[in-house]
């Protein structure tokens, strides 16, 4: 394998409502909708977030997003009304730990 693209995937209950948070997070609506059920945020060549229509799923994903400020992040999803604990420490790096509407984690780091 030359190339890798790695999509994280997030099963939600409400598509509309997970679109109103990702696109919070992310600061952008989706970039494709490849199919029906199906948003998808690209984070750079080869890497972004899929969120699929999967109700008897929802809240089981979760995904690990590095960012290059982490406070300067937190403090935009604040912004949004995008609620969290704030910036902690964990052992070699910062984190800020995000749950979704249907409970999927998403955990940002710098």
């Amino acid at each position: 394998m030359d190339t890798i693209r790695l999509l994280s995937n997030h099963r939600v209950a409400d598509l509309e409502r997970a679109e109103r948070w990702y696109t919070a997070l992310v600061g952008r609506g989706p970039d494709a909708r490849p199919m029906e059920g199906l948003l998808e945020w690209h984070l750079g060549d080869a890497s972004g977030i899929q969120v699929w229509l999967e109700p008897d799923a929802a809240g089981s994903s979760g995904c690990t997003v590095g960012v290059a400020d982490l406070d300067a992040v937190a403090d935009a999803l604040t912004a949004a009304g995008i609620e969290h604990e704030g910036v902690e420490q964990a052992t070699s790096l910062r984190i800020l730990r995000l749950t979704d509407p249907d409970g999927n984690r998403v955990v940002l780091t710098d």
